[in-house]
């Protein structure tokens, strides 16, 4: 499911809509727009609150953006733009006859009761977002089911790495070395100093979870493995909620579109997490 919704949401962030939108209401360069558009639903909080939720963001970066971005406009004007940005996104990569369409409409009826059951005890990031309003046009309520689904599983993730004692830059660094992903681009995208990646990464090598090369033990591929599978057994309940047999249906909707918006969406290369969307969607005859 989550390849399946996340280049849906994702779409959120730093494709050229949801930056005009931002940029209309002043924020001052893409990572405030970032960190404005998905902190807003918390209200206007401070850099710590919003570090915190985030997790693996350094503190530094997100201190850029926050609290100037509440000087500028209030949270709610936020909220506002990212709606607007997310259904120029949309338009431009499905085209209006598949965003007005009744594949859409019926994906926003289903994904929309599924969200009902997203969990949202102890999950900060997903209550807010649970606590506003629904957009009335389908296709921006599919997003906004698709962005509770993906706080609260998010959430649940933290949740997951805080009992496995993996810090913000460790959980990074044993995220990359799991899908082979370049350290320096990952310190660039959430913005860790050479030095603290180093840091942690012996800290990873001293708890026998990564070698020397870089590579995961058996032990840190165990670890990375329980984590993942904490994870989806915490986001499982909405599609336990919603029934296999609609869940089914559910994906058989989103595959297409998702695919679609994988494989035009640049902004996705930004995001370390969604780097493999289109691989797998491709992959997947579903």
């Amino acid at each position: 499911m989550w390849v399946r919704f996340e280049p849906y949401h994702d779409v959120t962030y730093f494709t050229p809509e949801s930056r005009a939108a931002v940029d209309a209401v002043g924020a001052k360069g893409g990572w405030m727009g970032y960190f404005a558009t998905r902190a807003a639903p918390l209200g206007a909080v401070s850099a710590e609150r919003v570090t915190s939720a985030f997790y693996n963001f350094h503190p530094r970066l997100v201190s850029r953006a926050v609290p100037d971005a509440w000087r500028i406009a209030a949270p709610s004007a936020f909220l506002a733009a990212r709606l607007t940005g997310v259904d120029g996104a949309l338009r431009r990569m499905l085209g209006d006859a598949v965003v007005d369409g009744p594949e859409v409409a019926e994906a926003a009826k289903l994904a929309v009761e599924a969200a009902g059951h997203a969990p949202t005890a102890g999950r900060a990031l997903a209550a807010a977002n649970a606590e506003l309003d629904w957009p009335e046009p389908p296709h921006l309520a599919l997003w906004q089911a698709t962005t509770l689904f993906r706080e609260s599983r998010g959430d649940g993730h933290i949740a997951a790495l805080i009992t496995a004692a993996l810090d913000p830059c460790a959980a990074l660094v044993i995220f990359a070395a799991d899908r082979g992903l370049r350290a320096d681009y990952i310190q660039q995208a959430r913005h860790w100093s050479a030095a603290e990646w180093e840091s942690a990464r012996r800290r990873l090598i001293e708890r026998g979870l990564l070698g020397e090369a870089g590579a995961l033990t058996e032990a840190g591929a165990e670890l990375r493995r329980w984590v993942e599978d904490r994870t989806d057994s915490a986001a499982a309940a909405p599609w336990l909620a919603l029934g296999e047999d609609r869940t089914d249906r559910l994906i058989e909707l989103l595959t297409p579109i998702a695919r679609t918006l994988a494989e035009s969406n640049e902004a996705m290369r930004i995001n370390p997490m969604a780097l493999d969307v289109a691989k797998e969607l491709a992959a997947d005859q579903v």
